[in-house]
């Protein structure tokens, strides 16, 4: 466990300073984070439950991570340990998430809009995204379906939520609702928690995933089911190419990022992913 903890943990070296100018709309208000426990569909979800798995070992967290609301460590997506899952299974049934959409084409439309794809393509983004559970609370922002169209809102998904990760390890499906998700934004102020409650929550160890510089073939996850790393490859939707690993030496070099001080003005620019 020691190992799994110092991997992840040395990949969060990242610092994402979400201090600028941003906000919600639609199901939470302008300076409201809305926690989303895992097992729960939330509010306005654009479809019903497609998640196989909804818990998974959470990654105990630096003992000196900072205390502060406005200040999101970041963490590669290519970091192994990020992510969990179990071996020969997938967390999310990603051909009922297709049927699901293809049988309300408003609701299609409206997920293709926030995905950036047309919306005959959606069943093809679908297949092509890998599924995985969160090792972290993570934010980000995602996007109920209320009135005919989609709305956002910031919102931290608990430990074990079952996603749906594009290529370079991004959260863009919650599995649980089928609500896309992009990145999350910055609001100018410390934001109002909102929503569920969990015993483990804690502030300061929210991470943000940082795009991995390269497009990701095998995400290295870690199966806490059988105490074992599993390498699964890049669009394998049903898990059925899963291979067992040996538990990584290192963190991988995209995790491996020197963090400047979040204070310097510089320092932020640099640190601060496209999109934040």
């Amino acid at each position: 466990m020691a190992l799994i903890t110092g991997v992840v943990v040395a990949g969060v070296v990242l610092g994402v300073v979400l201090t600028r100018s941003g906000g919600t709309s639609g199901t939470a208000s302008v300076g409201e984070l809305f926690l989303q426990a895992a097992n729960k569909p939330g509010p306005d979800p654009f479809t019903g439950s497609t998640a196989k798995e909804s818990s998974t070992t959470p990654v105990t967290p630096a003992a000196n991570a900072p205390e502060s609301a406005n200040v999101t460590r970041g963490v590669s997506g290519s970091a192994p340990g990020l992510y969990g899952g179990t071996r020969d299974t997938a967390s999310c049934d990603v051909e009922k998430q297709v049927k699901a959409l293809r049988a309300e084409p408003a609701k299609n439309k409206a997920f293709a809009s926030v995905e950036g794809v047309q919306p005959p393509e959606v069943p093809a983004y679908l297949r092509s995204l890998t599924p995985v559970q969160l090792r972290m609370d993570t934010r980000v922002t995602n996007h109920g379906y209320r009135g005919g169209a989609a709305t956002s809102y910031q919102a931290v998904l608990q430990t074990g939520t079952a996603v749906l990760v594009d290529g370079r390890g991004v959260p863009r499906v919650r599995c649980a609702c089928g609500n896309p998700l992009t990145p999350a934004v910055a609001q100018k102020t410390v934001p109002r928690r909102t929503g569920d409650t969990w015993a483990s929550y804690r502030s300061q160890n929210v991470v943000v995933v940082v795009p991995a510089a390269t497009t990701i073939d095998v995400f290295v996850l870690y199966d806490s089911h059988r105490d074992e790393w599993v390498g699964r490859h890049r669009g394998d939707i049903d898990g059925r190419r899963d291979e067992k690993r040996d538990p990584p030496a290192k963190p991988s070099p995209a995790a491996s990022v020197s963090s400047a001080s979040p204070k310097s003005p510089a320092s932020e620019s640099a640190l601060t992913p496209p999109g934040y």
